[in-house]
């Protein structure tokens, strides 16, 4: 079974690149997976298998 999390992606002014890789990276290290990035309204959506 899968489980799914959304995130809103707060945009700064300051090192995005930087903050969406480390925020990607810390949510990979808890077993997510990036499923789909929607440009216009921020959004990432991460999946994981719910029993791991």
């Amino acid at each position: 079974m899968k489980e799914y999390k959304v995130e809103k992606w707060k945009m700064g002014l300051n090192k995005n690149g930087e903050r969406l890789e480390a925020t990607l990276n810390e949510f990979a290290k808890q077993g997510w997976q990036v499923i789909h990035i929607a440009e216009n309204s921020a959004t990432v959506v991460f999946e994981r298998n719910k029993n791991r």
